[in-house]
């Protein structure tokens, strides 16, 4: 810990905050958690999700532009965002009569563009990145006065986004360790000082996802530190560099940042809406696939944040396909038989006989990589996890047929 502890967000401050929000933002349930390992402790979920604009982040938007004197409300307020921050912005300006303009990347979700939009702020799509959006946002700024709201980056953004430690102090006092997923910062540096202030008896983990984990190098060189890239079907945390104000916070507070997956990520979603009945986007879900990857491994009382649940549906539907692969549960593979008539139904009679089902068949004979005589059928199977798929396969191939893809550990 190599920062003053007088430059962090103070719980006073965060209190204030709850004050702000008092009329505005939700105070989310807190769920008991399903189809976890029971060797993990009690754990229970914050159900962020369920915020308004869907996601926590109308609660940092909201402080932040509440804070603003008349003359900047008057010169109006600009963000940039793929999504969430987009709408938590656009539901604080319309609660505050502020006139809001937010930069979006143009492969944004088309259903957070359209939510940004119907709660009152102008959208404008710029850029591939958000990268290219956050600069032309503060462009913006600079040409017409409005002033730039920072996603994460912020003292009163850090105030707003504590509010949900203090909740979750409050609902879950016996508490040991909150789970929080770190994009740029702003939450869990505003858990972890509304945490740390009353009960630094409570570990507070940090996830990023694999392809966007900017902090473990930035905390080991001291300092934030960007990333040249960043890959992961999270987009709620996919951040190249930590903010120097959440750094400072993380460096200082926070016990630990843990790195999974994005087939932990599929799973943790898939989980979540199948046992749970919660609907999470990937970066909300990323607490949960750290506790079922074995990233982070508790063994008492736990809350994990699910910090959003606004998902494309065209998403969601590839997110749960994934899922289901890197379970082993649905699985695509291409058995190469001889061309003759009945193979194609001894294949399908096979794995239905041993509970498998064929969701897809595509039958291909002109496949220059075939033998003469021989046909490659691709098939799409529905299993009932690792083991059956390996049983599957194994079924397969002391029938005498060639498989590839056909390996549950693979997906």
């Amino acid at each position: 810990m190599i920062v003053a502890m007088t430059s962090l967000v103070t719980v006073e401050e965060i209190r204030a905050a709850r004050e702000t929000l008092a009329q505005m933002a939700r105070t989310t349930p807190l769920f008991r958690a399903k189809g976890l390992d029971p060797k993990l402790g009690a754990v229970h979920y914050k159900c962020e999700n369920l915020q308004r604009a869907g996601a926590f982040k109308v609660r940092g938007a909201y402080v932040r532009m509440s804070r603003l004197s008349a003359q900047q409300r008057q010169a109006g307020v600009v963000a940039a965002s793929a999504g969430n921050h987009a709408q938590g912005v656009a539901v604080a300006a319309r609660e505050l009569g502020i006139r809001a303009t937010v930069f979006m990347p143009t492969g944004a979700p088309l259903p957070k563009v359209a939510a940004t939009r119907s709660y009152g702020a102008e959208v404008e799509l710029v850029g591939a990145t958000v990268d290219e959006s956050l600069a032309r946002a503060k462009a913006h700024a600079a040409d017409t006065g409005a002033e730039f709201i920072h996603p994460f980056d912020h003292p009163d953004v850090i105030a707003g986004q504590g509010t949900v430690g203090l909740e979750i102090l409050e609902q879950s006092p016996q508490v040991k360790n909150i789970v929080v997923g770190v994009g740029g910062g702003g939450l869990v540096s505003g858990i972890a000082a509304a945490v740390k202030a009353t009960r630094p008896d409570v570990k507070v983990v940090g996830v990023q996802a694999d392809g966007a984990a900017a902090f473990p190098s930035s905390l080991r060189h001291g300092r934030p530190v960007g990333l040249t890239d960043v890959t992961t079907l999270a987009d709620g945390i996919k951040v190249k560099r930590p903010g120097e104000v959440t750094f400072t916070h993380v460096d200082a507070l926070v016990d630990e940042v843990v790195t999974v997956s994005d087939e932990d990520i599929s799973r943790a979603v898939l989980l979540l809406l199948e046992r749970n009945k919660i609907l999470c986007e990937p970066a909300g879900a990323v607490g949960v696939a750290a506790l079922q990857s074995g990233a982070f491994h508790p063994e008492d009382d736990t809350v994990v944040v699910l910090s959003g649940g606004n998902i494309d549906p065209l998403l969601l539907l590839r997110i749960i396909e994934h899922g289901l692969a890197a379970s082993g549960r649905f699985l695509r593979c291409t058995v190469r038989c001889p061309d003759r008539p009945g193979a194609l139904a001894s294949i399908l009679s096979l794995v239905a006989d041993r509970g498998g089902n064929v969701v897809d068949v595509v039958h291909r004979r002109h496949d220059p990589s075939l033998r003469v005589g021989e046909v490659a059928v691709a098939l799409s199977v529905e299993t009932r996890g690792e083991d059956h798929a390996a049983h599957l396969g194994q079924a397969l191939r002391d029938a005498g047929y060639a498989l590839s893809g056909w390996d549950a550990s693979a997906h």
